[in-house]
């Protein structure tokens, strides 16, 4: 009864979910990587299996397919300068793509 206020948030925000799945679904995501990342074996490709799914879970967050990303990335990222880099993380990379 103490907390009936925060309770009823929801119905003067739109934008307020009236659950937090979402956030629960995401959550499980890290909990599943993290038990992944026990078996691979090495400090260094835990770091970047890590870095990788980072990438994949910012394409998701942000509507991006994730494989077209990777596809166009990857092989570019090699002869790409080191100063731009920042051009193909995945919000910049989306909008370079939306105004081609």
């Amino acid at each position: 009864m103490n907390q009936w206020r925060e309770l009823g948030r929801f119905l003067d925000d739109a934008r307020v979910p009236l659950d937090n799945n979402a956030s629960e679904r995401s959550l499980r995501r890290v909990a599943l990587g993290r038990k992944n990342y026990l078996f691979v074996g090495d400090v260094d490709a835990g770091m970047s299996i890590a870095g990788l799914y980072t990438l994949v879970a910012t394409c998701e967050t942000r509507g991006i397919n994730p494989f077209a990303y990777l596809a166009d990335v990857i092989p570019r990222v090699q002869d790409h300068p080191k100063r731009r880099l920042d051009e193909l993380l995945p919000g910049p990379w989306a909008r370079a793509r939306a105004g081609a």
